[in-house]
C-alpha cells in the first residue's frame, strides 16, 4: 500500500490563498519568487491582493495554481512528509503532478502553463463559450442532456468529477440549453460557472494542437514516481506519451472518478490533496467514503496529516 498525492486545477484559486502557509514556511514565497522571475510580474502580489478578475484570468490562474501546488509540495518535503509513490492532477493539476513527480522542471512548467492558458483564452471569442456544473444526475443522463442540447450548438460532458457531479462545456447557447434540460430531467442543481473558457470541450482542439507544438520543445525526464493521466486513466509511460496526452487533454474530458479509482487500484491507501482548497478531497469522499483522504491547504491541516 502507498500514499497518493493529487493536485487541484483551475477553480481552487482565491485571492489570499496560502497566506497562512507563507507566514510559517519560507518555501512558499520562495516558490512564488521563482515563478515571478519567469513570468515577469509579481505573482505573489496578484495572489495576495488580487483583483480577483486578474487572478481568475486563465493565463494567470494556470501559473498561479501550478506555483501554489509546488509551494505546498516543497513545504511537505521540508517537514519530512512521506514521499508519495503515486501522483495525479485534475486538469491543469497534472502539470503540477509532473513537476513534483520529477518529470518536468518547474522553470519549464511555469511559462508552459502560461502559454496553455493564453492558447485556451484565445481559442474562442469572449463570452462565446461557457461551462456548467450538473449535480444529481448520473453520467448517462448528463450525456443525454448534452446530446439534446447539441441541436443548439456544442455541449459536451467534460469533467466526470464524482458520481452525480459532472461539468459540461461548449458554446454558450448550447450550455445554457443543457442547463435548462438538466433541470427538467431532475438535476438537483444545474448552474453556469464563472469561467471565461470552455475547457476540455472540442472547441479547444486548436489550442491543444498549438500546445502540442510548444510541448515538443520541452524536456520530460523519467522518474521513479508514477504520475497518472486523467485522459488515459493510466500512468504516463514516457516523454512522448506525456506530450501526446497533454496535447489531447486540452480538448478531452477529465476522467477524475476513473483516475482516483485507478490510484486506489494501484495500491494507494491514502490520498492527500496538495494545494489550495479542499475540492479534490471532497470529491474523493464522494467517490468512496471509505477512502482515507485529506488536504494540505493550511498549516494545521499539514500538521494533522503529518501526525
Amino acid at each position: 500500500m502507498s500514499l497518493a498525492m493529487v493536485f487541484p486545477g483551475q477553480g481552487s484559486q482565491s485571492v489570499g490563498m496560502q497566506s497562512e502557509l507563507a507566514e510559517r514556511f519560507p518555501e512558499v514565497k520562495q516558490t512564488y519568487a521563482e515563478a515571478s522571475e519567469l513570468l515577469g510580474y509579481d505573482l505573489w502580489a496578484v495572489v495576495s491582493d488580487g483583483p480577483a478578475e486578474k487572478l481568475d484570468s486563465t493565463e494567470v490562474t494556470q501559473p498561479a495554481m501550478l506555483t501554489a501546488g509546488v509551494a505546498t509540495w516543497r513545504v511537505w518535503q521540508s517537514l519530512g512528509g512521506p514521499e508519495p509513490e503515486l501522483l495525479a492532477g485534475h486538469s491543469l493539476g497534472e502539470y503540477t503532478a509532473l513537476v513534483c513527480g520529477g518529470n518536468l522542471a518547474f522553470a519549464d512548467a511555469v511559462p508552459l502553463v502560461r502559454k496553455r492558458g493564453e492558447l485556451m483564452q484565445n481559442a474562442v471569442a469572449a463570452d462565446a463559450g461557457a461551462m456548467a456544473a450538473i449535480l444529481g444526475l448520473d453520467d448517462e443522463a448528463v450525456l443525454d442532456v448534452c446530446r439534446a442540447a447539441s441541436a443548439v450548438g456544442i455541449a459536451e460532458a467534460v469533467n466526470f468529477n464524482s458520481p452525480g457531479q459532472v461539468v459540461i462545456s461548449g458554446e454558450r447557447a448550447a450550455v445554457e440549453k443543457a442547463v435548462e434540460l438538466a433541470k427538467e430531467a431532475g438535476a438537483r442543481r444545474a448552474i453556469l460557472l464563472s469561467v471565461s473558457v470552455p475547457s476540455h470541450s472540442s472547441l479547444m482542439t486548436g489550442a491543444g494542437e498549438s500546445l502540442g507544438e510548444a510541448l515538443s520543445g520541452i524536456a520530460f525526464e523519467s522518474s521513479e514516481k508514477t504520475v497518472f493521466s486523467s485522459v488515459g486513466v493510466r500512468p504516463y509511460r514516457d516523454a512522448d506519451d506525456i506530450r501526446a496526452l497533454l496535447t489531447k487533454q486540452v480538448s478531452s474530458p477529465v476522467q477524475w472518478v476513473g483516475t482516483t479509482r485507478a490510484l486506489v487500484d494501484a495500491g494507494a491507501d491514502r490520498i492527500l490533496e496538495c494545494g489550495p482548497g479542499k475540492v479534490l478531497a471532497g470529491l474523493t469522499r464522494r467517490i468512496d467514503r471509505s477512502w482515507d483522504s485529506a488536504c494540505l491547504d493550511t498549516p494545521d491541516a499539514i500538521d494533522k496529516a503529518l501526525s
